[in-house]
């Protein structure tokens, strides 16, 4: 038997056996640790600590008060003396990253944490071996860092079944989440802390509903960070009768076609020549033809078709065959068709190389896996060696199962196939008269592109006075932009513009 989400429905002894490890993991103390961070000048001493946080989620068939997951969580706090903010005083941040299925090692070890794993500046994987090195650009300067494995990746575990049906779900997922932060911020005597959030990919997704989320369980945010946003999927999706991806796309192939020295004259450049002439176009033109479907006249689909190629590099004939929508994965593999690449998704810099068939089915993706190898080697060192978590369970750093089993039927957007939270996130920024936001894009992402981001943005229902609340950042990378160094300092940068 199985259940909806395609898994074997266990035997009473093994459900047993899945709620008696959640209760082992939970009755581990926390493996603590110290060590010192020199940003700007000035050398910071923290505590680290690796642990599990347990989840109720108060489901029908719950043992009574027992958990129904433990969440590994690490965090980093300051090691404070008689001149420094009492820990109550400190803001603290909560980051998680996204997938769905995806650990928070990320932004922890990329971007955050007083440790980074490097990773060659033009995006591409650096040789072995692979280690975390100092990182004089972590957040640690301005928060106290906790990093929140959701459930079933990195360490985390459900207890049941039904908790891991549950909580593999949009709203499942924000409920864990939220409770995470409950019971971190009352074993840690946090109430008094200012509370931010930091989000990647659909950690953004995440992060928007639970900025609304909180509010219902009286935690009111200082401010959400939302790294290569995904607040509303059907911006993301090449799928059906949606057009709406085929245009935001657009400017983010014309960055990575210019890159890749595919673009002609004044578009070839520069990458903000390209980017400006292909959202003038989007707005202008493409939207409209896009729209128009069957009913466009040949003469303007042939103009249509050329600027297209002009723009993005591909081939006419390749454009018309496609009805003039240029899905993600065409794109991947057909821009550098001619030398045998295939372009990359979350870093479109990055490219590998093609079978000797230049099959147009795309097989992996260049910029991810220029950084799951060292970000998965690097991690498992540094958390074994360095933070002492000795066990033989297997860190997920990505999980393909929890990305395929995953509900994403919630809230508002049910009987509507793509889940959308930007308009929580508006909610919360109504409730919440002091709740800021930062959204950090790379211009080379074409997972979540920034022109999406531009959309999701511009779409929320906010007046102007609260709009202003919300900043956004470009950068020169990818999705995970901060691999590049230029990029990591410039984030960092902006976030402490942002804070000020």
């Amino acid at each position: 038997m199985t259940d909806n989400n395609d898994k074997p429905i266990p035997d009473d002894s093994e459900k047993k056996r899945q709620r008696e490890r959640v209760e082992r993991l939970l009755l581990q103390a926390p493996q603590v640790s110290t060590g010192s961070v020199t940003v700007g000048g000035k050398t910071r001493h923290y505590s680290a600590s690796a642990g599990f946080v347990p989840i109720v989620a108060h489901m029908s068939d719950s043992h009574k008060g027992e958990p129904d997951a433990a969440l590994f969580v690490t965090s980093y706090t300051l090691q404070h003396k008689s001149v420094a903010p009492k820990p109550a005083d400190r803001p603290i941040l909560f980051a998680f990253n996204g997938g769905p299925g995806s650990a928070s090692i990320w932004l922890h070890l990329g971007a955050l944490g007083p440790k980074r794993v490097p990773i060659n500046d033009d995006g591409s994987m650096p040789p072995p071996p692979y280690a975390v090195e100092d990182n004089p650009h972590t957040w640690f300067e301005h928060f106290d860092l906790v990093f929140v494995d959701p459930p079933h990746t990195g360490y985390s575990l459900t207890a049941s079944a039904a908790a891991r049906k549950q909580m593999l779900s949009v709203d499942g997922d924000v409920d864990a989440l939220a409770e995470c932060i409950r019971v971190y911020l009352s074993r840690n005597q946090r109430w008094g802390s200012p509370v931010y959030l930091a989000g990647e990919s659909y950690g953004t997704t995440r992060g928007a509903a639970l900025a609304d989320k909180l509010l219902d369980l009286g935690i009111a945010l200082a401010g959400v960070i939302l790294v290569s946003c995904a607040m509303d999927i059907q911006t993301l999706e090449f799928e059906g009768k949606n057009d709406l991806a085929h245009a935001l796309f657009v400017p983010g192939f014309a960055a990575a076609a210019q890159y890749h020295g595919k673009l002609k004259g004044p578009l070839g450049e520069s990458g903000a020549q390209a980017r400006a002439a292909a959202e003038a176009f989007v707005q202008t033109d493409y939207l409209a033809a896009l729209h128009q479907g069957a009913r466009l006249a040949p003469a303007q689909r042939n103009r249509i078709a050329k600027r297209l190629t002009e723009l993005t590099g591909l081939r006419t004939d390749v454009i018309e065959d496609n009805d003039l929508r240029i899905s993600d994965q065409l794109f991947f593999s057909e821009l550098l068709r001619d030398q045998g690449r295939m372009v990359g998704r979350l870093e479109a810099r990055v490219t590998g190389p093609m079978g000797v068939r230049k099959s147009r089915t795309w097989e992996f993706d260049p910029g991810l896996e220029a950084i799951m190898g060292p970000y998965t080697m690097a991690s498992n060192g540094y958390l074994r060696e360095q933070l002492g978590v000795q066990t033989d369970q297997r860190y997920e750093v990505l999980s393909l199962d929890v990305n395929k089993s995953w509900n994403w039927l919630q809230g508002e957007s049910k009987g509507n196939s793509y889940t959308s939270t930007s308009g929580a996130l508006a909610r919360a920024l109504r409730r919440n008269p002091h709740l800021r936001v930062l959204v950090a894009s790379g211009y080379y992402d074409l997972g979540t592109p920034y022109s999406a981001s531009d959309y999701s943005l511009a779409r929320m229902d906010l007046p102007p006075e609260v709009m202003a609340r919300i900043t956004h950042r470009y950068y020169d990378a990818g999705h995970m932009m901060y691999t590049r160094t230029d990029d990591l300092k410039k984030l960092k940068a902006d976030l402490k513009a942002w804070l000020a």
